[in-house]
């Protein structure tokens, strides 16, 4: 079996009395996306900033590709990317020239350079627009802008920290299509995000961490089966059911949950299948519906079940 391209083991940070992030372990496989999730202040940030050496564990070590991270192992950190939640563009030079400048700290020059930034700015569709400056781009266009410095050395891992914050819906589709293409490619990703839809869509596993300890780590079909219901049958009756239908109702095996509100029914099922049996008894019991709609678990209902609902700030 081959060993994992990224491995961090117990990882540690504390500030003062605090433990910010408290024994993180986790692995990723070459050419897989790992959605990494948390509320804020939950120590996700600086699990990244860990990863990338930004900042200094108490304890633990991250390994990619076999090889320590930190400690100047400068090999080791240049197959990693990160595409960081604050733009890092200069605003008065062109894209390219942006593009020209990281490239050199990363020791590219001359011809293989020029071949990046035609690369880069292909695959996050700036190709038009390699010699406007970013303070005439658009904010998505900036975060595309973003993407491809961190590609310029062509890294093993690249992590993305909330990469489509404050973007249109173009843009965000234009980022997911950046990334469909490092997929393909074999790229290994880190996607950190607060909107779960965009997880679910590209994460292989997923990460959940709250008040600084790994709370999820599997494929988002096993996390599905951490709760209870699969699924969620809404139904609006004509009349009010009455309290005995109520009770006979949340008796049957395909319930998981019931609520009602005068004549709105919200009812939790096993699986999405159980919707047409559900429905079917209540016909039988003579209730006529009005409108009903079903949907299945999301993200959002893992996160919120794992991490509560309370506000956090």
């Amino acid at each position: 079996m081959a060993s994992p391209l990224l491995s961090v083991s117990g990882l540690t940070k504390t500030y003062g009395a605090r433990c910010v992030v408290d024994a993180v372990s986790f692995t990723l496989d070459a050419g897989q996306t790992l959605g990494l999730l948390g509320p804020n202040g939950a120590g996700k940030s600086t699990t990244v900033g860990m990863i990338c050496g930004l900042i200094a564990a108490d304890a633990g070590e991250v390994r990619l590709d076999g090889e320590l991270l930190g400690k100047g192992n400068s090999a080791a950190k240049h197959k990693l990317g990160l595409v960081p939640q604050d733009l890092a563009l200069y605003e008065d030079l062109s894209a390219r020239e942006n593009l020209k400048l990281f490239g050199a700290l990363y020791g590219l020059k001359g011809a293989a350079l020029k071949a990046r930034c035609d690369d880069v700015l292909k695959l996050v569709n700036l190709g038009d627009r390699a010699g406007d400056k970013p303070s005439t781009f658009s904010g998505g266009m900036k975060r595309r802008l973003n993407i491809a410095a961190a590609l310029l050395h062509d890294p093993q891992l690249l992590i993305l920290d909330e990469p489509t914050v404050g973007v249109d819906p173009q843009s965000r589709n234009a980022i997911f299509d950046s990334l469909a293409t490092l997929r393909a490619q074999g790229r290994s990703l880190i996607y950190t995000s607060h909107y779960m839809e965009e997880v679910e869509r590209l994460a292989d596993q997923i990460v959940i961490i709250d008040h600084g300890r790994l709370i999820a780590n599997e494929a988002p079909a096993a996390l599905y089966q951490r709760l209870p219901g699969q699924a969620a049958l809404a139904v609006e009756l004509l009349q009010a059911p009455t309290v005995g239908l109520l009770a006979a109702l949340s008796e049957l095996e395909e319930v998981i949950d019931l609520t009602s509100d005068a004549t709105q029914l919200n009812i939790a099922l096993r699986q999405a299948d159980d919707a047409l049996a559900v429905l079917e008894w209540l016909t039988a019991q003579g209730c006529r519906a009005r409108h009903f709609a079903t949907s299945k678990a999301s993200l959002e209902d893992i996160f919120l079940t794992l991490t509560g609902r309370t506000l956090r700030d």
